[in-house]
């Protein structure tokens, strides 16, 4: 019975983090920016007065799909916030910025999440087939195994963090100091922010749950053992 609670939390966490973004953002997306700029021009304000004027913006399909990419340099804005005017597509855009500031500027954590993406993409896809094994076979050992590459996806989403937190910080002060939303804006666009800055903490959550979890079996069956 504990572990059916438990499974319905951890299913219940992400999906209560999604349900507060896209409630935030479909209410501001609706709040029309006062500075009458689309996320673009926003993006594109913040960027040349950092003088990041080598990064490009370009609209990117989907939703909510924004993201700034460090390889190529160039902040993606989905296209509803490329486009729109809203005080939701003003925040993203300003926070997609945020990373691109953290890059220029060698952030250390960003730099720490970017060194981790490959080992946390292959301890992500390969660790459950570890954990799976040793847990059917009653391999405490190939369960360790398992255990030791989740971690790295962990950790990978621990540093995110205060990567992202960082982003939006640097955001509210960069649309806040040029005068791009007005003082009421400001805490819309906020509650923007750190709706989306839930959706990180939950999956933060729910991946340390998840090994701590591992780990109590891995002690159980190693008392087996002895």
């Amino acid at each position: 019975m504990l572990y059916v609670i438990y499974f319905i939390i951890i299913l219940l966490i992400p999906l209560y983090a999604q349900m507060k973004v896209r409630s935030a953002y479909s209410k501001y997306s609706q709040v029309y920016s006062t500075s009458g700029m689309t996320g673009a021009q926003v993006a594109r304000r913040v960027l040349d007065a950092n003088g990041l004027y080598d990064v490009a913006v370009e609209e990117t399909p989907g939703q909510l799909s924004d993201h700034y990419d460090p390889r190529t340099k160039t902040v993606r804005l989905s296209t509803n916030n490329y486009y729109g005017q809203s005080v939701s597509g003003t925040a993203v855009a300003a926070h997609e910025v945020g990373h691109a500031i953290q890059d220029a500027k060698n952030y250390n954590f960003m730099r720490v999440r970017h060194a981790l993406v490959p080992v946390a993409n292959f301890g992500s896809n390969m660790s459950w087939i570890f954990v799976m094994i040793g847990m059917f076979a009653g391999l405490s050992k190939m369960l360790l195994l398992g255990i030791v590459l989740m971690a790295a996806g962990v950790l990978f989403q621990v540093v995110t963090l205060p990567v992202e937190f960082d982003a939006s910080s640097r955001a509210m002060k960069q649309i806040s100091s040029l005068g791009i939303v007005s003082h009421s804006e400001e805490a819309q666009a906020r509650k923007v922010l750190n709706a989306a800055a839930l959706t990180y903490v939950a999956a933060a959550a729910v991946a340390v749950f998840e090994l701590l979890r591992l780990l109590l079996i891995y002690t159980g069956m190693q008392r087996s053992d002895d």
